[in-house]
């Protein structure tokens, strides 16, 4: 008697850890790895063409500038179109922004006009990449199951932050920055292959609106309707820019100056990254109920690393703390998008998403730009405490709004028709990460 083979054993996914959702986790990972090199790459590149800290400021701020002024305009586009046509398109203009980059350095014919130019093509990518991408991803999932995807999703993204940076900073160190940033256009360009594999029949055909205007107003409206969401946006258009002149500006310099250069501020970095990993892991079990209340408390130690850059503390110190910024960052992150996920419908997603965006940058460029220049006012250590001060001030403000303190998370959610469906293999959800 012939015994049957053994069947197959295939590994068992979760049921809203569809294929879709598997493509935008492995594409997240990939332009992670590419872009947390990159970052590093693109300060050192100018500072090796005779750049300074005010230079290094400029092209940062070149970056988001196009982010803010074309935000608006992507989010209105993806609530529109297919998302993931928005993504792969905008993933391909940040693909040869960064490969043109890339040249350029590894010439070493770059000029500053042309690495700001690069970068605000970059910027432009981003500003219609993001609205789309995290309205796939908020109506990826329904129910009790969001905030352990948004939690699985954002560890596979910040883990790649890990690797990404560590090697990035060691690469700069050894071989130069123009090999990064050819790292990062390759992971662009994987990434884009990725999302434009992404099978979406199942999702839901959006009515045409009457006209762009109308659809900004009425994001508009959904956003300023809740005070919570403007509250917390009003909070990180400071806090993001005051974090963003200190990793892209002030960062660097001191590393420069006191740390040794490129690789240590990258291995601080990679702590960050860690420390978002296991922030991921808590919240995978870690369900609070006042999930905005918790998360606020959370951004509380994002004024640890201006203070830590003020001293300046040695390496390891750095590390731990950016390590525990890390944690906290990601406990307030999906506490962030699981309260977005319950409160928004699902075909205002991206317009919201564009809103809360441009609030949360719109200051960037202006704080990066300014970096330079208030060091040479104030002080490289003053500027950096005085980051620290205003993070404290807005976050204890921000505490003081009721709905924040109160909004409660939902342990079910209705499923409306024509709104997120599971992510199986046999039903495809709509999907994105941000």
């Amino acid at each position: 008697m012939t015994t049957p083979p053994a069947p197959r054993l295939r590994p068992r996914r979760p049921a809203w850890a569809g294929r879709n959702y598997t493509l935008l986790t492995t594409a997240a990972v990939v332009t992670g790895l590419g872009n947390a090199g990159a970052l590093i790459a693109a300060a050192f590149a100018v500072l090796e063409a005779g750049g300074d800290g005010g230079d290094v400021g400029l092209v940062a701020a070149a970056r988001t500038l196009p982010l803010v002024v074309f935000l608006l305009i992507g989010g209105a586009v993806a609530d529109r179109l297919p998302r993931h046509r928005v993504m792969v398109a905008a993933n391909s203009l940040n693909c040869l922004s960064q490969a043109v980059f890339a040249v350029l350095v590894l010439s070493g014919e770059a000029r500053l006009w042309q690495m700001a130019v690069l970068s605000a093509l970059g910027g432009t990518g981003q500003a219609f990449f993001a609205p789309a991408a995290e309205g796939m991803l908020l109506s990826s999932v329904n129910g009790e199951q969001a905030a352990r995807a948004f939690a699985l999703f954002r560890m596979g993204m910040n883990g790649a932050q890990i690797g990404g940076a560590a090697l990035g900073g060691a690469l700069v160190a050894v071989v130069g920055p123009g090999w990064v940033l050819a790292v990062d256009a390759a992971a662009f360009a994987v990434a884009g292959a990725l999302r434009s594999l992404l099978d979406v029949h199942a999702v839901a055909q959006r009515e045409p609106g009457s006209g762009m205007l109308r659809d900004l107003r009425e994001g508009w409206r959904e956003f300023v309707g809740r005070p919570w969401l403007w509250s917390i946006v009003v909070q990180f258009s400071v806090v993001n820019a005051v974090v963003g002149a200190a990793e892209a500006v002030f960062g660097p310099l001191v590393a420069e100056d006191h740390l040794g250069g490129a690789r240590p501020w990258g291995l601080a970095l990679a702590a960050f990254g860690a420390g978002t990993v296991l922030g991921g892991l808590l919240m995978v079990r870690w369900r609070p109920r006042r999930m905005l209340l918790a998360g606020s408390l959370c951004v509380l130690p994002l004024a640890l690393p201006s203070a830590a850059l003020a001293v300046p503390v040695p390496v390891a110190p750095l590390a731990v703390v950016m390590f525990l910024v890390g944690v906290s960052v990601e406990v307030f992150g999906v506490s962030w998008m699981t309260a977005l996920h319950q409160e928004i419908p699902e075909d205002k997603l991206s317009r919201v998403s564009a809103y809360d965006w441009f609030g949360s940058v719109a200051m960037v460029p202006l704080a990066t730009a300014l970096a330079g220049p208030a060091e040479e006012a104030f002080g490289r250590a003053a500027s950096l405490w005085g980051c620290s001060a205003l993070i404290l001030a807005l976050t204890l403000a921000v505490l003081t709004v009721p709905d924040v303190r109160r909004l409660r998370r939902r342990e079910t959610e209705p499923v409306a028709e024509g709104g997120p469906a599971a992510a199986t293999d046999t039903a495809p959800e709509p999907v994105s990460p941000r």
